[in-house]
């Protein structure tokens, strides 16, 4: 069975000016309840990750800081957030559901994260609204228990993963790869095994082009036995933060593309569902319905 890991936190009221954005994580299993994709038996709630989990990845000083609520106001800032209990709680949240996805898609093939996708968290920092990096955890945490020893992490949101790429930049068994507005945040990139810089305005055919001609290399070289997706969808040309040009046709497809080579190579993924900010709710839950519905069509069993 697919399980899709949600909890209530997920949707937590912010401050004036960032509550828009958070009604994704309410809609976005709400829509594939109603449409029949799932049923209420393939969602599940994560725990609050363990503090032993959360220092595979990241500092110590870094961790108290948030956990004690210390984190200088400047600090604060770069995030994006104020820092509350229910802020760090609900960054907990979403990591151990991507670490109990990635433990489910080895079992089943395919598991989703209705969040995460807090690829802009480093090792010792926090920025552009992320505080712990889920996937970077769940990486470190399948290695740690020696469940796994080669994995490929697919980071196409518009913005590069530049907290993964500097959490893992000295793990060789963690091949990263973020395709990514070269021009868009964050302004201070770091490196990643492979980075894909694009320019704005980019649209369908030049973007599925160049994924097309990316992905066999990855695959095949890497080798890899488990792959991590971060499936943002700010890559919409609604998308007020985006400034790239694709439509929810082109975004689609180009999850296909990344869930045919899991399926080829036989590899099971974890899915989390990273950024969307177009002006209209229903452009950003519609894009990530539809990497739920290829991705439980390609990959669930039956």
């Amino acid at each position: 069975m697919v399980k899709i890991a949600y909890h209530s936190l997920y949707a937590h009221p912010l401050p004036e000016g960032h509550r828009f954005p958070m009604l994704k994580y309410e809609l976005i299993p709400e829509q594939l309840l109603h449409e029949g994709v799932i049923t209420a038996q393939n969602l599940f709630e994560p725990e609050p990750l363990a503090e032993e989990i959360v220092l595979l990845s990241h500092d110590l000083a870094y961790w108290t800081q948030l956990r004690d609520f210390t984190l200088p106001p400047r600090e604060q800032r770069r995030i994006g957030f104020p820092l509350n209990a229910a802020l760090v709680e609900r960054e907990l949240r979403i990591a151990q559901g991507t670490i109990d996805g990635a433990l489910f898609a080895q079992e089943n093939g395919i598991a989703f994260n209705v969040a995460g996708g807090t690829h802009h968290a480093g090792s010792n920092w926090g920025e552009g609204f992320c505080l712990l990096n889920d996937q970077a955890i769940a990486a470190n945490y399948l290695l740690n228990k020696g469940l796994c020893h080669r994995m490929l992490i697919v980071d196409l949101d518009v913005h590069q993963g530049n907290g993964t790429a500097q959490i893992l930049e000295k793990e060789s068994r963690v091949f990263t790869f973020s395709m990514h507005g070269e021009k868009n945040f964050p302004f201070r990139k770091e490196v990643s095994d492979l980075d894909i810089g694009l320019d704005a305005g980019v649209g369908d055919d030049a973007y599925l082009s160049i994924l097309k001609d990316k992905l066999p290399g990855l695959f095949e070289r890497h080798r890899p036995e488990f792959v991590f997706y971060l499936a943002g969808v700010d890559v919409l040309s609604t998308d007020k933060l985006g400034h790239l040009a694709m439509s929810k046709a082109g975004c689609k497809e180009r999850d296909t593309l990344v869930f045919e080579f899991c399926k080829q190579y036989g590899l099971p993924v974890q899915v989390s569902m990273g950024g969307g900010y177009s002006p209209g709710i229903k452009d950003i839950v519609d894009a990530h319905c539809n990497t739920f519905k290829v991705g439980i069509d390609l990959l669930a069993p039956l």
